[in-house]
């Protein structure tokens, strides 16, 4: 790679295999990173092999190897355990799921080649087909054990991943609807990828997915040609049905059990109407590093807002003085992912005994006032009752307030007392 500094680096952290890029500043596009050297092999495994003998891990490939032909212990469903709270055995030790995952992005991003990458990197954004409240601890604890800084990194799922990759293609691939096939095995999954011109910002959607199950291809030998034939015509007709009559500018097929050499029938029912078909699995990391690049440097998205199912689209702040003087206290702003939707301050209570947040929604101009109770608040002089309050998203919904009793210096020592309720607003 020509890049080693301001390294913006995409990783696809799938189920199966996960991939590396990086953005390619001379080329002007995220480009991937081979698993082999003088190899086009981009996909890693997402496994760990724990070396007894050595107490080293080594992942992907060389994992899969070192299982095989050394005896070390595998960790082939890294991407489960990394959606639990919940220790692992590794040859009689307890590790953490966090400390798995930061070996394995440890290891995937040596093959960038690049010294001091911590340092020269200006952000490392990871996509996971979906994000879920364990997950995304275990992987902040891990991007913050490698030495990134929380504005180093970014966390997004696969559909705002396609969200980027999408729109930051050629404009003719996308100035109408995009249509997306996924595939696992004989499952496939159709999602489009819809734009509503007549807002502003264009609210940008992917609607429901619809599914289907394929006639499988392992048919004794005598019967294969059919059973190619019928999966063929199976594809065809879901084609059918979830593109109809709309107008796409372009096909997105990913995952694996689709191929060229039986969907005969499929790319000719794809490929009408002049769309564009594009079949490939490197699209999610090269999305992350779209993101990443557009996000902190081009921004010519800024007219196009994802409507991610993650995106909190509440606004919660608080009234209250600032300064001395009165003022609205901002604390979440709609229009984030809930994984990003994290705030904290420190106040001081004056004539009240409760919290008291101010909540809007997304588009409305009406705001409501939510009271938290603070029952068992220690009796004290009027401004001598200092609070720390933390919010953080757990789902689209749900946020967790914690708020500690602070005390007031030596005068009123904290009573340790912790508010801690699961709101939705």
């Amino acid at each position: 790679m020509n890049e080693i500094r301001d390294l913006i680096i995409g990783i696809d952290f799938g189920k199966d295999y996960s991939q590396i890029c990086y953005y390619d500043r001379k080329g002007e596009e995220p480009c991937s990173v081979s698993m082999k050297v003088g190899a086009q092999e981009f996909e890693a495994p997402t496994c760990i092999c724990r070396r007894g003998e050595h107490k080293e891990y080594t992942i992907g490939l060389e994992a899969v190897y070192f299982a095989r032909e050394k005896g070390g212990q595998m960790v082939d469903d890294l991407y489960g355990i990394c959606k639990k709270e919940d220790s692992v055995q590794i040859l009689g030790e307890q590790v953490e799921p966090w400390e798995l995952l930061q070996v394995f992005l440890e290891g995937m991003l040596k093959f960038l080649g690049v010294a001091d990458l911590v340092k020269n990197t200006k952000c490392l954004v990871i996509t996971s087909p979906e994000l879920e409240d364990p997950q995304v601890k275990n992987m902040e604890k891990a991007c913050q054990a490698i030495g990134f800084s929380k504005n180093q990194y970014m966390l997004i799922d696969h559909g705002e991943s396609f969200y980027y990759y999408s729109l930051t293609q050629k404009r003719e691939t996308w100035n109408r609807s995009i249509g997306w096939y996924s595939f696992h095995q004989d499952e496939v999954k159709f999602q489009q990828l819809t734009m509503d011109s007549s807002t502003r910002p264009v609210l940008v959607r992917l609607e429901e997915p619809k599914k289907t199950v394929l006639p499988s291809l392992t048919a004794p030998e005598e019967e294969g040609e059919k059973a190619v034939e019928a999966r063929d015509e199976a594809f065809r007709d879901f084609i059918k049905e979830t593109l109809g009559t709309g107008l796409f500018s372009s096909i997105q097929i990913t995952g694996y059990g689709f191929s060229p050499d039986w969907a005969k029938m499929s790319i000719g029912s794809l490929c009408m109407q002049r769309r564009k078909v594009y079949y490939g699995n490197n699209l999610f990391a090269k999305g992350a590093c779209a993101a990443g690049k557009e996000r902190l440097e081009d921004k010519i998205l800024k007219g196009y807002r994802y409507m991610s199912p993650a995106l909190v689209l509440k606004d919660v702040g608080m009234e209250m003085r600032v300064m001395g003087a009165p003022a609205y206290y901002p604390l979440i702003e709609a229009g984030k992912n809930w994984y990003e939707c994290k705030a904290g301050c420190e106040l001081i209570l004056d004539d009240i005994t409760e919290l008291v947040f101010v909540v809007g929604t997304f588009g409305e101009k009406h705001k409501k006032k939510v009271i938290m109770g603070l029952p068992g608040l220690p009796e004290r002089p009027n401004k001598t009752t200092r609070l720390s309050l933390a919010l953080a998203y757990v789902s689209q919904k749900k946020c967790r307030v914690v708020v500690k009793d602070l005390g007031f210096g030596e005068m009123f020592p904290s009573s340790g007392k912790v508010w801690d309720e699961l709101v939705e607003w």
